[in-house]
């Protein structure tokens, strides 16, 4: 089962949010923007939002009322042996409510909830109030071969059937099934070690115990109870051994996201990247998906690890936010692999697939402030000389284009963001509408629109980017509403 995504509204619920947390160990919280401080991820649009976690497969943990989770997904229930787990929470903590997602053990992960809210929860499935175990969600370690025999044969125990137990399994031993010699209903367990094979049908459920085996030698073992018409098939890892993608998650929020990028993570082997920018896509990894996490200023040797995980034949996802290829890590893969050039990468299959950089999101958030030509500038000196960089703000301005800064300001570099601006202003008018956008789409995310006359270095850091107008770029007032920046087509 994937991480849950705990969601709440308000900040009133972020202690609940934390309790929740702590007791399952691998969530994330999304807060409402503007209305949450505390939350892990920012989201804009609460519907948007659960229907993309839902979509992707997420256990979703709604710290709100049931009616609106119900609202939400109901246009999206098509399939019950696919929908995760889905639970309402009270917001303060007093109610832990399963609603979806009963064969992705949506009971247990309540279990564990309401422990760590020190409450009982709202189970209201019968067959597991009753016996007291679930068949259609059985331990790890157990794999159900016929779900869809277990709604007739449950309705047949509820009836009153008595049922025998071929094999062991403690945790059925333990429950409350009305377990008899000579039941009409079986409950049969399976492992490498059997020489009878059973088969699975409306009155006896298969439970295959994986001991080891592969699903491919289970497979052959057991080819009565899986058949060559519903196999069990082993997990899908989507992207072939040996293939290195480069992926660009947008600015933060998760419906910037594109679905190309999106279906690359989920079926990876390996995340290589910046451990924040993991950090913004853990609700999308799978427990079988290894994180490769490194410091932001390691790209190269960043690059070099993941191209060599995929010559081992893994499939390996590197992790940028926004583009991949704006001041990102696709140049940083490609630098490796020309200067290392090992032979070992020279079949790998390599992806870069685009994300919403940063400022195309901060340009939308105001209008079309890049509506005509523009060009994008880093104020980092990290990789160049700040002569080169004042050399290209110059042209740039000389060239009446509209600029986009990235990296303006760090802790260790602090005047270059004032140097930038007195350039401009030889070309530029003070009253340029200029755009600071901070922390897109993620917690605590802020766009200001100025003139460029009062940009002081307090406005940015490296979480910001600036959008600098050109002599054409106009702000304009929609009625009562907030203001759009914009750059004519014609200049």
């Amino acid at each position: 089962m994937k991480p849950p995504a705990i969601i709440i509204l308000t900040e009133t619920s972020i202690k609940v949010a934390r309790q929740i947390q702590e007791g399952i160990n691998s969530a994330m919280i999304y807060g409402l923007i503007n209305r949450t401080q505390s939350a892990d991820l920012s989201y804009t649009n609460f519907g948007e939002t659960v229907r993309e976690l839902f979509q992707t497969g997420t256990p979703i943990i709604g710290v709100c009322a049931a009616g609106i989770l119900i609202r939400t997904i109901a246009p999206l229930l098509i399939n019950k042996n696919t929908e995760p787990a889905v639970l309402a929470i009270a917001e303060d903590g007093s109610a832990v409510v399963p609603l979806l997602g009963g064969l992705q053990g949506v009971n247990d992960l309540a279990r564990k909830i309401a422990s760590a809210l020190q409450i009982s929860p709202a189970i209201t499935t019968s067959g597991e109030i009753r016996f007291k175990t679930t068949l259609l969600s059985p331990p790890v370690g157990y794999q159900l071969v016929n779900p869809d025999h277990a709604k007739t044969f449950i309705a047949d125990l509820l009836a009153g059937e008595t049922v025998k137990l071929i094999g062991k399994a403690d945790w059925l031993e333990n429950s409350q099934l009305p377990f008899t010699t000579d039941g009409k209903l079986t409950i049969d367990i399976r492992d490498h070690n059997s020489l009878e094979l059973a088969k699975p049908s409306l009155n006896c459920l298969v439970y295959l115990l994986d001991n080891g085996n592969s699903t491919e030698d289970q497979k052959d073992l057991y080819p009565t109870i899986l058949g060559e018409e519903n196999p069990i098939s082993p997990p899908e890892t989507g992207l072939n051994p040996g293939k290195l993608a480069i992926v660009g998650t947008g600015p933060g929020a998760a419906r910037w996201m594109s679905p190309e990028v999106r279906e690359v993570l989920e079926t990876a082997t390996d995340w290589v990247g910046y451990k924040t920018y993991l950090d913004l896509v853990e609700s999308l990894r799978k427990p079988e998906i290894i994180r490769h996490e490194s410091d932001n200023r390691v790209e190269l040797d960043r690059a070099e690890t993941a191209l060599d995980l995929a010559a081992g034949g893994r499939s390996v996802v590197v992790v940028s936010s926004g583009d991949p290829g704006i001041y990102a890590m696709a140049a940083a893969v490609f630098e490796v692999l020309e200067k290392k050039a090992k032979p070992e990468w020279e079949n790998l299959d390599i992806q870069v697939c685009p994300g919403i950089s940063a400022m195309q999101a901060a340009a939308a958030s105001v209008g079309a402030p890049l509506g005509h030509d523009f060009c994008v500038i880093s104020l980092s000196d990290i990789l160049k000389s700040w002569e080169t960089i004042a050399r290209r703000i110059e042209l740039a301005a000389e060239a009446d284009l509209a600029i986009a800064f990235y990296n303006p300001v760090s802790q260790d570099r602090t005047w270059q963001l004032l140097k930038a601006k007195e350039i401009l202003l030889k070309w530029r008018s003070p009253q340029t509408p200029i755009i600071l956008a901070r922390n897109l789409g993620r917690k605590g995310q802020t766009v200001t629109i100025k003139f460029l006359e009062q940009l002081t270095i307090e406005d940015a850091d490296m979480r910001t980017v600036i959008l600098i107008g050109s002599s054409k770029t106009r702000m304009i007032q929609q009625g009562e509403k907030k203001p759009w920046v914009y750059t004519p087509r014609h200049q």
